[in-house]
């Protein structure tokens, strides 16, 4: 965790983005309408004719600006070099066929990489604008780009050059330390790319402490650190079956070097749904739907840099009210924020919040599952999800002066990956009452991804810690990986994972990650 402080009031609260090849997921684009996405060839050859010779303008500045490559939300590449760049334009990349560039910049940054126009006129195109070239890329995913930083947005996928990275948690901290700089021409916005003013979320989904997890950590004496200290896996394979009859993945650990750890701590807000409570005297439950955590466990959270749990789900309760309320001050005496619970249903409504370089960002929580379990005016519970409760605690937040409102709710139905009506109408009901962000879970699979009104909308990101293995879907997850500049969202990077030993989940190659985004990008296509 880096740049957090807490507010002083009270506490109000991805490295490769794969997915599937086929239909186009949504763009993350401005309100208002982009340009239509017009790509002409770069013209070649000389004029027949000489120019009427005209006075020799007064010599305008030309800023060095920082440059970005960028390719389709969907490109399981995330990063890209010279010899990258100059394979596209000989046609020998595998990957990308054609570089666009948007034309009043194709000849600095031309310039800026020591490029030529290829023999192949097509495989250079210009669009008239950067809002036209991202609307390319998603149409076309065989196409690199190479923008202005400041014209980066979620809608597409910035990559690496080399070893470094603009956005995301291992971000470079000064542009000095960027070696993409071109000179352009001056644009009627004098903004600045500036990476040490950007800052991350890292957000997850289910963590469950008791059952097989706890057997791994305690029984078979692993540490409260191992669920969190995964690295890097690969899907070699795949079988039939499990008990369950389901298709089962084989897997190979391909680095140990605490990939995941590095994500969530590096990140300045980090999130998890906490799935149960930590009652003073917790019980182990070998097996059942019954979860008690003990305590010494919440250390594997602050080891993993988690700042904020929600606590609106269907399993806090396992404990009895009060274990709601012990649940709280464990969490409490180790410094990790909540929201979603409390000991009264004021409390249990109210965000928390941080602020973050600056930015006011507020986090809501809501249980959709069980309402029986909900708080009263002094009964400990969950905040019940509703249209008459969500949506009036986000404009609450947005008038207390948060800059970000986030909603974690906890919907929907097991073991599918696409929202139910009910679950759509209070996602687009909480984005028009001035949420920003919805991150949802309890499906226990990866689901589906909206856009609604620019805003992104994941229903579902599925398990982080669990001990379901029993099959595929279950032992995936997602993790989310976001870049703000001030509180405008500028990348939105997702990271499939796999739990591995049944407690530790491991960020997956970009192959067999296409597997997880292929669940999320089709189960509300067509857009």
């Amino acid at each position: 965790m880096t740049h957090v402080r807490r507010s002083p009031l009270a506490l109000f609260a991805l490295v490769a983005l794969v997915s599937a090849c086929g239909s186009n997921p949504p763009s993350l684009a401005p309100s208002q309408t982009a340009p239509s996405p017009t790509s002409v060839a770069l013209p070649s050859g000389t004029p027949t004719a000489s120019p009427t010779p005209q006075p020799t303008p007064s010599p305008t500045a030309v800023p060095t600006v920082a440059i970005v490559p960028v390719a389709d939300y969907r490109t399981i590449a995330t990063t890209i070099d010279q010899a990258g760049v100059e394979a596209i334009l000989a046609g020998t990349n595998k990957q990308f066929t054609t570089l666009e560039l948007v034309d009043g910049d194709s000849a600095g940054i031309l310039a800026a990489l020591g490029l030529a126009q290829p023999s192949v006129v097509s495989r250079l195109v210009l669009a008239p604008t950067a809002a036209a070239l991202e609307a390319d890329l998603d149409a076309k995913a065989a196409r690199l780009g190479i923008v202005r930083a400041t014209d980066v947005g979620p809608s597409v996928r910035a990559l690496g050059w080399g070893t470094l990275s603009l956005f995301g948690v291992a971000r470079v901290k000064s542009l000095t330390d960027w070696p993409l700089q071109a000179s352009l021409p001056e644009t009627a916005s004098a903004a600045t790319f500036d990476p040490s003013q950007t800052w991350t979320i890292a957000a997850a989904g289910d963590v469950m402490l008791d059952r097989g997890v706890y057997k791994v950590v305690k029984l078979q004496g692993k540490g409260v650190d191992f669920p969190f200290s995964g690295g890097t896996a690969t899907i070699t394979s795949r079988y039939c079956c499990s008990s369950w009859d389901w298709v089962m993945p084989r897997t190979k650990v391909d680095d140990t070097t605490q990939d995941m750890r590095a994500l969530t701590s590096g990140a300045d807000l980090s999130m998890v749904n906490l799935e149960g409570p930590a009652p003073v005297n917790a019980s182990y439950h070998a097996t059942g739907m019954i979860f008690n955590f003990n305590q010494a466990l919440l250390a594997g959270l602050q080891y993993a840099g988690i700042d904020w749990v929600s606590l609106a789900n269907n399993h806090i309760l396992n404990a009895g009210r009060q274990g709601v309320v012990q649940t709280i001050t464990a969490l409490d005496k180790i410094g990790i924020a909540h929201s979603g619970a409390g000991a009264t249903l004021a409390a249990a409504r109210t965000p928390a919040v941080f602020t973050i370089d600056g930015v006011k960002v507020a986090v809501l929580a809501y249980d959709a599952i069980s309402p029986g379990e909900a708080a009263g005016p002094a009964k400990p519970g969950t905040a019940e999800l509703g249209a008459g409760t969500a949506p009036a605690d986000i404009k609450a937040a947005k008038a207390a002066g948060a800059q970000i409102v986030i909603v974690y709710p906890h919907w929907g139905i097991e073991y599918k990956t696409g929202p139910t009506a009910a679950q759509k109408r209070l996602a687009h009901q909480m984005i028009d009452a001035g949420a920003d962000m919805i991150i949802g879970n309890h499906a226990h699979w990866a689901g589906a991804m909206e856009v609604y009104k620019g805003k992104p909308i994941w229903y579902e990101l599925g398990n982080f810690v669990f001990d379901q293995t029993w099959s595929e879907q279950t032992e995936e997850g997602l993790v989310l990986e976001l870049t703000f500049s001030g509180s405008t969202l500028v990348q939105a990077w997702v990271h499939p994972t796999i739990i591995l030993d049944g407690a530790q989940p491991n960020l997956l190659d970009p192959t067999s990650g296409k597997a997880v985004l292929a669940r999320v990008y089709g189960a509300l296509l067509p857009w």
